[in-house]
């Protein structure tokens, strides 16, 4: 997959799989959530979804980023809260700056972990609240970009 970052356009393949295969990733799916695309980047462990960067792109305010300086610790929990529906999805920061999820799942960017908790594309850096600090994310990234 490549991304034109001056039409912010994702390229995509086609690819036939067996029938052995397909049930590999089915196996692996969240129901109403995963695309098969989105099965195979959680299980070669690549970025998911909009917040694929090209390598050496990173810029401050990554969450390796926010844990070097200390604005994230490793096992500080965050939270998203869907009022109206009543529901509070939960992740844990790794030592490595990722986002670990209660499936076990890692995801280097805060959009498609929250992605997978809610089932569709939503800004996680808006929307993942630091616990520990009760600020979002975004908040922790700017601070960071402001030193």
């Amino acid at each position: 997959m490549t991304v034109d970052p001056e039409e912010r356009t994702v390229a995509m393949h086609r690819i036939e799989i067996d029938d052995e295969v397909y049930a590999l990733l089915q196996r692996h799916a969240r129901p109403f959530v995963d695309r098969e695309n989105d099965v195979l980047r959680r299980l070669l462990q690549l970025d998911a979804g909009a917040d694929t960067v090209t390598a050496g792109a990173r810029g401050a305010g990554d969450l390796a980023d926010l844990v070097k300086a200390g604005l994230l610790k490793p096992g500080d929990e965050l939270e998203h809260v869907q009022t109206r529906k009543r529901l509070t999805h939960r992740a844990v920061v790794t030592a490595d700056g990722k986002i670990r999820l209660p499936d076990g799942s890692t995801f280097a960017k805060p959009s498609p972990a929250l992605k997978a908790c809610v089932g569709h594309d939503i800004n996680g850096w808006g929307q993942w609240t630091h616990v520990r600090s009760r600020r979002t994310l975004q908040a922790l990234r700017e601070e960071l970009r402001g030193r």
